[in-house]
C-alpha cells in the first residue's frame, strides 16, 4: 500500500513538474516570436514574457486614479501622421536596431526617477523636459535651448542651418517614443514640439501604452 502511495506521488510531482515546463515553454510573446536580444548599455538583454503565472504588476502602476492635469488620458493618435503601435512594433523596431540599423532611436521621455525603477532594453533615455519649450514656446535660459539643439544635432542627427535659422530633417532618425502610459503626455509633447520644428512626421513613431502596458504583459524590463 505504502509503495502504490508513493508511486502515486512520485506521479504526481513529474506531472506538476511537467507542467510547469509545459507552461514555460509555451509563454511566447507571440505565435512567431518567443524571445529577442537586444543591447543595452553595451550587454546582451534577452526580452522575453515572464513564466510566473502568479505575477502581478508592480506597485508603481497599480493605481488607477491620478490627477488631470497633468495624467490625463491621452488620445489614440498623438499628432495627424504620427504613428501609434504596440509592444510588437515596438519590438520589430528593437529588431532592427540589434540588426545594425542605426537609422532608429527608441526613445524613453520619462524623468530619470522614473526610469531608474525600470525601462525598455534597447531604450535611451532623453527626459522629455530636455525637448520640450515652456508654455511660451521660449527655453528658461540659454544652456537649456543649447542642450535641446545639442539633442536634436547629436542624438537625432538633424542639421541646424543658421543662415536659414532652421533645422533639416531630411536625413533624422526614425524616434519611437513612450512614456508611462496611456495617462502619460509626455512622450506626446515632445512629439508635438518635434513636429513644430518641422521633424518629419514618417519619422516620429508613439508607443501608447507605453510602461504600463509593456509590464502588464510581462515582458523584459532592465534597471540603468
Amino acid at each position: 500500500m505504502l509503495k502504490q502511495t508513493t508511486g502515486a506521488t512520485l506521479l504526481i510531482v513529474l506531472a506538476s513538474t511537467l507542467s510547469g515546463h509545459v507552461l514555460a515553454a509555451d509563454n511566447r510573446i507571440s505565435p512567431t516570436l518567443e524571445s529577442l536580444d537586444v543591447v543595452h548599455n553595451g550587454q546582451t538583454i534577452t526580452i522575453q514574457r515572464g513564466h510566473d503565472r502568479d505575477a502581478t504588476l508592480p506597485a508603481m502602476f497599480q493605481k488607477t486614479d491620478r490627477g488631470c492635469p497633468p495624467f490625463c488620458v491621452q488620445p489614440i493618435v498623438a499628432a495627424p501622421g504620427v504613428g501609434t503601435i504596440g509592444e510588437l512594433e515596438v519590438l520589430d523596431y528593437l529588431r532592427r536596431i540589434s540588426q545594425g540599423d542605426d537609422s532608429i532611436l527608441l526613445v524613453d521621455s520619462r524623468t530619470p526617477d522614473w526610469v531608474m525603477r525600470a525601462t525598455i532594453p534597447g531604450a535611451i533615455n532623453i527626459p522629455w523636459n530636455r525637448i520640450s519649450a515652456d508654455a511660451a514656446g521660449t527655453f528658461e535660459t540659454p544652456e537649456q535651448a543649447d542642450a535641446f539643439q545639442q539633442i536634436l544635432s547629436d542624438e537625432f542627427d538633424g542639421r541646424f542651418d543658421a543662415e536659414k535659422d532652421t533645422w533639416d530633417f531630411s536625413n533624422a532618425k526614425t524616434l519611437v517614443l513612450f512614456c508611462n502610459g496611456i495617462w502619460c503626455g509626455q512622450s506626446t509633447d515632445n512629439i508635438k514640439t518635434l513636429l513644430e520644428l518641422g521633424y518629419p512626421v514618417h519619422k516620429l513613431k508613439w508607443y501608447r501604452g507605453g510602461m504600463q502596458d509593456w509590464v502588464s504583459v510581462g515582458l523584459t524590463t532592465v534597471k540603468p
